[in-house]
């Protein structure tokens, strides 16, 4: 998985993602056929949360949720885009997520799978926009949900990014 991502640091000392180039549109179900192939590549792999040292994993069932969930069903046209492209990042937006919140398993829903719970940490990711003659104009920024499980084998794993909004 090669990648042209970074974390920046704005004057605010507010850390975001930027993500060099837009790989994905998110416009075809051929498209997030792919996406959710390149999630795969994650499983099994956890990040860290810079704020909290806590070690979020990523299981078998992120990339279906990521790419097949309800929250991607109701994106349009930018957001879809951010998030689509958001796959080239996982890592990253895990690591500078942020103000998590806790919420329980509703109606026991997902049973062993959040045994203990949810959480939801914001975060966020810059993507360029181009140009008619291709070179970057500017970024736009985009704030993000990041939806947690916590498994009763005490781990905690990603389920998806939620809320994709350009700021």
């Amino acid at each position: 998985m090669a990648k042209n991502v970074v974390i920046i640091t704005d004057p605010e000392y507010k850390k975001t993602v930027l993500i060099h180039d837009v790989r994905f549109k998110g416009k075809s179900k051929e498209e997030w056929k792919e996406i959710e192939k390149y999630l795969k590549e994650y499983i099994g792999k956890y990040y860290e949360i810079s704020e909290t040292a806590e070690k979020i994993y990523i299981g078998t069932d992120f990339p279906d949720e990521f790419a097949h969930g309800k929250d991607k069903m109701v994106l349009k046209g930018a957001n879809l885009k951010a998030k689509a492209n958001a796959a080239q990042a996982v890592g990253e937006l895990i690591q500078i997520a942020e103000n998590k919140s806790v919420s329980l398993d509703y109606n026991a829903k997902h049973g062993k799978k959040a045994k203990f719970g949810w959480y939801r940490y914001d975060t966020g990711l810059a993507l360029p926009v181009y140009n008619d003659d291709g070179e970057i104009e500017r970024y736009n920024i985009y704030k993000l949900r990041m939806l947690v499980r916590h498994d009763e084998d005490g781990k905690m794993y990603l389920y998806d990014f939620l809320r994709t909004k350009k700021k």
